[in-house]
């Protein structure tokens, strides 16, 4: 086994030597993959991968004993980390703050991959304004019951919602079962506004295939649907980024699809040895997402509406969280 491997990898300011000690570690005991493998990956998808994290805190989900040990979210940079890794400080729900890394160039994955990081979880804002998101989030999300191909028919909905919204998704799978669907919005909202956008949008969707998609809080009233899980647009809250490594036994990757393309895949298509292949042939789906930012004027008018005539207002926050402005109370049935 080697003790160490160095990588020279290109970036803007010139070639960086990456250390990356124990290469041959075993991640992914099913498929052999080994912490080697992971960076070679994230070197082979760099540019699709900066385009979806770069200029964005990102949080490193970290496995260093490979996916069969407990992994941990790195909130914070290291200490020891090298001196181009970049960081931007943002605020908790809380009210502390911490100073989380912010990719900007290649060498930062492999420096990642060597702590063990598979996946890349990105806030949805860039680093200079951290309090008002460029990017809204959906989280369909298959409840027991339900699988990707019912994930896949509640997408086309909200795909028309969207588009009634004036707004543009760009859907990549989760790695798991489900579907993340993104959409680039002007960055005039803060976190709790854009959070409404979402709960509006997802209770359009309910109300049109409501027998396929939920926004309930509590599991136990979802059912075998698919729920669009609006708390993943809360701050702190985040989602694997497009091409990460999910820890999965078959190192799935979180990969970006054209509309089309949904229905006809399934997510254990594209892995670690298969994601870049997919991405030579057929490009980054979500190359043109920066060219189709949008408001939220129609979506927040929904979620007025709902709250005026329906009496449908906040949803509950996360258990961890402070008491949220005009939150219903955090027991079931309260909302």
């Amino acid at each position: 086994m080697h003790s160490a491997q160095e990588f020279d990898v290109d970036g803007p300011e010139g070639q960086r030597r990456v250390p990356l000690s124990n290469p041959d570690k075993v991640y992914f005991p099913e498929r052999g993959f080994t912490k080697r493998d992971v960076a070679e990956y994230y070197l082979a998808v760099a540019g699709p991968l900066l385009r979806a994290i770069g200029d964005r805190p990102t949080t490193l989900k970290r496995y260093p004993g490979g996916i069969t040990g407990e992994p941990f979210y790195a909130k914070r940079i290291p200490r020891g980390a090298p001196d181009w890794v970049q960081g931007v400080q943002i605020s908790f729900p809380s009210g502390r703050t911490a100073h989380q890394v912010l990719p900007t160039e290649p060498a930062v994955l492999v420096w990642a991959a060597g702590l063990g990081t598979l996946d890349f979880h990105p806030w949805p804002v860039r680093s200079a304004d951290v309090d008002h998101p460029d990017e809204l989030r959906i989280d369909l999300d298959p409840q027991p019951g339900t699988d990707y191909a019912d994930a896949v028919r509640v997408a086309g909905v909200l795909r028309e919602v969207l588009a009634e919204a004036g707004l543009v998704g760009f859907p990549k799978t989760s790695g798991g079962r489900g579907i993340h669907v993104l959409v680039r919005i002007l960055p005039r909202w803060d976190f709790i506004l854009v959070r409404r956008a979402v709960i509006a949008l997802a209770r359009e969707v309910q109300r049109r295939v409501p027998d396929l998609a939920t926004v309930d809080w509590w599991k136990a009233d979802r059912g075998s649907r698919v729920f669009l899980d609006f708390n993943q647009a809360a701050r702190d809250r985040t989602i694997a980024s497009a091409w990460s490594i999910r820890g999965t036994a078959r190192a799935t990757v979180s990969t970006p699809l054209a509309w089309a393309q949904l229905d006809e895949v399934v997510p254990d298509d594209f892995d670690l040895r298969t994601a870049p292949d997919w991405l030579a042939e057929h490009g980054d789906a979500h190359e043109q997402l920066d060219e189709h930012a949008g408001v939220l004027e129609i979506a927040l008018d929904w979620f007025a509406r709902d709250e005026r005539d329906r009496g449908l207002g906040e949803l509950p926050y996360p258990p961890d969280y402070p008491k949220m402005p005009g939150e219903p109370r955090r027991s079931r049935g309260s909302g």
